[in-house]
C-alpha cells in the first residue's frame, strides 16, 4: 500500500461512513481499482478506518451518548422492578431501549460473513447493490410523512431500523442510507432519522469489527505502513466529521436525492465495467 492509496482509502471512508452512499461498497470498489490484496494487513487497516470514523461520532455526540450510560443502569433497575410500560421510562431510557432493540437484528450478521465476502470481492454485484440503495433512497424520502422524534418511535420500529440495519452488512447497501431510510418509513423526520442512524453506528460498528480484532492484531504491519495507516485514519476522521455537518445540515433544508442519484450512476458504473 502505497501512502496516497492510504490517504485515498481514508477520504472514502471518511465521507461514506455517514453520507447514505455506502462506505463498504466504496472501500470495495477502491480496493479493486487499487489492486489491493485481501490479506489480514488490509483488513487491520479497514478496522482503523472504522474505528477513526467511530470517534467522530463520540466527538460530535459526546453528551448524548455518555447520558446513555447512566440511563442504561436505571433502565435496567427499573426492567428487575417489573417495570415494563414505556410510559414509566424517561425520555433517556426510552432511547436506550430503542437502540437495543434496533441493534439486536445485527446478530444474525454472524451467519451472513461468508456470503457477504463473497459478494464484496465480485464488483458487478456491489455495483448492483449500490443501485438499490439508490432506489431505497429515492422511494423512503418521498414516503416519508410528517415525522416524530426519537423517544417517539415504537419498538417494532425500532425493529425495523434495525433489520434495515441488518441488510447494510452487503457492501454496496449504505449502513447509514438503510437507517435513515428506515428511520424515515417508521415515523420519524429527517434531523431524527439521520441522529439515530449516528447513534445506532456506535454499536453497529464496534459488533462489525471485534471479532476482527484478533486477526488484525496478529497481523504484522511494517514501519512505513503504520505511518500509512494513521494518515488514513486522520484523512477518515477530518472527512467524516465534514460528512457529518453536512448530512445534518441537507437533512434540515432538503432530501437525499442527490445521494440516490449519485449511488445509482456509480452503481451502473460498477455494473457495467466491472
Amino acid at each position: 500500500m502505497t501512502l496516497l492509496e492510504a490517504i485515498v482509502c481514508g477520504i472514502i471512508q471518511g465521507l461514506t461512513e455517514f453520507l447514505p452512499v455506502s462506505s463498504s461498497g466504496h472501500l470495495a470498489l477502491a480496493h479493486a481499482l487499487f489492486g489491493l490484496e485481501s490479506s489480514e494487513s488490509y483488513l487491520t487497516f479497514d478496522i482503523l478506518l472504522h474505528l477513526a470514523t467511530l470517534i467522530v461520532v463520540f466527538v460530535v455526540y459526546y453528551k448524548e451518548i455518555f447520558s446513555l450510560i447512566p440511563a442504561f443502569f436505571t433502565m435496567i433497575g427499573k426492567v428487575f422492578r417489573g417495570r415494563f410500560s414505556l410510559s414509566e421510562y424517561t425520555v433517556t431510557e426510552r432511547c436506550v431501549i430503542l437502540l437495543i432493540i434496533a441493534t439486536l437484528p445485527l446478530a444474525a450478521a454472524f451467519w451472513l460473513e461468508d456470503l457477504v465476502s463473497a459478494v464484496a470481492g465480485y464488483t458487478r454485484a456491489v455495483g448492483l447493490i449500490l443501485i438499490v440503495n439508490g432506489i431505497l433512497l429515492f422511494v423512503s424520502d418521498r414516503l416519508a410523512g410528517r415525522g416524530g422524534r426519537r423517544e417517539e418511535l415504537s419498538p417494532a420500529g425500532a425493529l425495523g431500523v434495525g433489520v434495515f440495519q441488518l441488510c447494510a452488512v452487503f457492501p454496496g447497501l449504505s449502513r447509514s442510507g438503510s437507517t435513515i431510510s428506515g428511520g424515515l418509513l417508521f415515523g420519524l423526520d429527517r434531523t431524527e432519522a439521520v441522529k439515530f442512524s449516528f447513534i445506532l453506528s456506535v454499536p453497529a460498528i464496534l459488533g462489525a469489527n471485534i471479532f476482527n480484532i484478533p486477526d488484525a492484531l496478529a497481523a504484522e504491519i511494517s514501519k512505513s505502513e503504520l505511518s500509512y495507516y494513521l494518515a488514513g485514519m486522520l484523512c477518515a476522521m477530518v472527512c467524516g466529521f465534514a460528512a457529518m455537518k453536512l448530512l445534518l445540515y441537507i437533512s434540515k433544508k432538503s432530501r437525499f436525492g442527490f445521494f440516490a442519484y449519485y449511488c445509482i450512476a456509480v452503481g451502473v458504473l460498477a455494473a457495467v465495467f466491472g
